[in-house]
């Protein structure tokens, strides 16, 4: 019996199952779990069912062009080929294509995508801006050679002929449409200014309008600093764009008549406000007008002399208990400056002496009494003509003779 090594089995084995025709080209349902996507870029994965578990490996050329996210527990359709790992000596399937199961892969990456964006507030109300009523320049990214170009032009031209249209030439469509879209919007929001700008194309399958779905674009449309409008598709089409944008138009040509004013409707409007400006004033004037008419009418525009000798007759009686109450005043004042000239006059020492009193000081102290004294100390007392220097000779107390 021959004796063979481990990679002899394992090498047989897989010429054996690259001959066998099922496990080549096949497609696999099934629940992904234990999914994990390395920094290579590989991708690694079981798919089960009930009884069974098959190992499945993406490798990052394959990985790179899935729309969705994987995810554990998501039904999905596996298509690739059976093959031996020889190093481990177990087979797996070699996954080339991925799909999920009941949905379409793009309907399943919107969703992902809408659901990562919403959450960081990209689509939030309060992050739209109002559009500029009175646009000069507006900023066009799309396609110069589709049929939305010439919408927005014709009818922005027909309803606001003074309005600047600027394209930035993009692809809509296909690998690097959606950088190119981004740039196109950064280039109107760094480098060249624009009031508005208009990013879209016409419509056509999901797969066409994918580029509007894109990360890149949905995220340079929420930096914009200037409003955006998004024009993608026909009505009933909706892209993540539109989400992000200040205002989703439903076609090109809607967008281009909320970007600009109908020059029509602002004339009939500037007519009927100032229609409505004439009534006011004119209203205003007859109002006045009335007013001036009954002032005119008034005794004090009619018989002005009147009025007059009424406020100057008025004015003397003012005047005449004016001075009344002023010579009262003075009156009262003098009579009460007599009565304090009368008061200072009676304790005025100066009076006690020309009664005949005199003042006795010692050493130019006031003496008030006999204790104060003692026999030969030597006084002055002071009369109201002069002063008289004497010499105590004897104390005599009340009741003492």
């Amino acid at each position: 019996m021959a004796i063979h090594s481990v990679s002899d089995i394992n090498r047989y084995l897989k010429d054996l199952l690259a001959g066998e025709p099922l496990l080549s080209g096949l497609s696999v349902r099934g629940e992904i779990s234990n999914y994990k996507q390395y920094p290579s870029g590989h991708c690694y994965f079981t798919l089960k069912d009930a009884n069974s578990a098959l190992k499945c490996v993406m490798f990052r050329s394959r990985a790179q062009h899935l729309r969705f996210l994987p995810q554990n527990g998501m039904q999905v359709v596996a298509g690739g080929t059976v093959s031996v790992y020889e190093r481990d000596g177990v087979y797996q399937l070699y996954v080339d294509n991925l799909m999920p199961e009941g949905t379409g892969d793009l309907a399943l990456a919107f969703e992902q995508l809408k659901k990562k964006l919403a959450a960081e507030g990209l689509f939030d109300q309060s992050r739209k801006r109002p559009l500029p009523p009175f646009p000069r320049k507006i900023g066009v990214v799309t396609s110069s050679a589709g049929a939305v170009l010439r919408d927005i032009y014709r009818v922005s031209k027909r309803r606001w002929p003074q309005v600047q249209l600027v394209l930035y030439p993009v692809q809509v469509q296909g690998e690097g449409a959606s950088a190119q879209i981004a740039q196109g919007i950064d280039f109107f929001a760094e480098e060249y200014a624009v009031d508005v700008i208009i990013a879209g194309r016409g419509g056509g399958s999901m797969e066409d309008l994918w580029a509007f779905n894109e990360e890149p674009v949905v995220r340079a449309i929420a930096a914009c600093p200037v409003p955006l409008i998004s024009a993608v598709g026909h009505e009933t089409d909706f892209t993540l764009a539109d989400f992000a944008a200040d205002v989703r138009a439903a076609t090109p040509s809607q967008a281009a008549e909320l970007a600009v004013p109908d020059r029509t409707e602002v004339r009939r409007r500037a007519e009927n406000r100032m229609s409505q400006l004439t009534q006011q004033m004119r209203r205003e004037i007859a109002v006045r007008r009335q007013k001036l008419d009954s002032i005119l009418q008034s005794r004090v525009m009619r018989e002005p002399q009147s009025m007059l000798a009424e406020r100057r007759q008025r004015l003397d009686f003012l005047l005449a208990g004016l001075q009344s109450a002023v010579k009262q005043g003075v009156k009262g004042k003098q009579h009460s400056l007599g009565l304090a000239l009368n008061r200072l006059a009676a304790i005025n020492p100066v009076a006690v002496l020309e009664r005949g009193y005199g003042i006795v000081t010692k050493q130019d102290k006031l003496v008030n009494s006999i204790a104060a004294v003692e026999v030969d100390d030597e006084l002055q007392l002071t009369l109201t003509d002069g002063r008289i220097k004497v010499r105590a000779l004897a104390k005599i107390g009340e009741g003492e003779r």
